[in-house]
């Protein structure tokens, strides 16, 4: 993959948060031994409730939020990830130290748990990514080492003028190859995932207040009606009624 981070633009776009969650209602979950306290599994389920996987019983719940349904990867990810740490010293470390603060009452505790999570659920979103994905969708296309490359592009610079052919020199392929292993892998056509992300970006703008004409440059849209149009298409409301309900909330 060489310079390539496949998760970079999507951890700088979505900002992810981790709190303390009453047994059973979260959905990042730490498994382990009841009677030594030592954590042997952590378990992540990015659109409900964590279950336990293995039987062992819980020692830590907590609620990690990364951007709802806005985030492309949460939407691509299997319901749950169980993660067994096994030998993997640095994991078991990790999550000593999570359940350490969990359990602990220390001074800030919150804003220490909420990192800790974070690198926790990146790292099991990289053993997701490494594993690959047997079901279309945007882990089985990050997975790719050649698709990656286009993605990665499209997610770090949404508003240049991509075309397919452009898209398939930064993967290396020939253009036909790119587009059929794109809509096999991804299960969407190159052009269609761009428009989404573009989309996705352009609404955290508007709820933020920002100007309709400014976001459309941005997203290279060539008039704010062009935003518009393809805005109320994706989300059945006007970018202007949207940016007045985000004032109002």
């Amino acid at each position: 993959m060489g310079n390539c981070d496949r998760l970079e633009a999507l951890l700088s776009r979505f900002e992810m948060r981790v709190t303390p969650a009453p047994a059973g209602d979260g959905n990042l979950a730490i498994l382990g031994c009841p009677e030594t306290g030592e954590p042997t599994t952590a378990v992540f389920a990015p659109r409900a409730e964590a279950r336990c996987c293995n039987g062992e019983p819980l020692l830590v719940s907590a609620h990690a939020q990364w951007g709802g349904e806005g985030n492309p990867l949460l939407s691509a990810l299997p319901a749950q990830i169980c993660y067994d740490v096994g030998d993997d010293d640095e994991m078991t470390l990790l999550l000593r130290l999570f359940k350490a603060e969990a359990e602990g009452r220390h001074c800030g505790v919150r804003p220490v748990l909420s990192r800790l999570g974070e690198v926790l659920v990146i790292k099991l979103l990289r053993g997701e990514i490494e594993r690959g994905a047997t079901e279309p969708g945007l882990v089985a296309g990050l997975a790719d080492p050649r698709l990656a490359q286009a993605i990665v592009a499209i997610h770090e610079s949404p508003g240049r003028a991509w075309r397919n052919d452009d898209l398939a020199a930064v993967a290396g392929m020939s253009l036909s190859r790119f587009a059929e292993s794109f809509l096999n892998v991804v299960g969407e056509t190159p052009q269609s995932y761009l428009r989404r992300w573009r989309m996705t970006l352009a609404r955290q703008d508007i709820e933020r207040g920002e100007r309709v004409q400014t976001v459309a440059r941005r997203y290279g849209y060539g008039s704010p009606e062009a935003l518009s149009r393809a805005f109320s298409r994706q989300f059945a409301k006007n970018p202007l009624a949207l940016r007045r309900e985000a004032a109002l909330a």
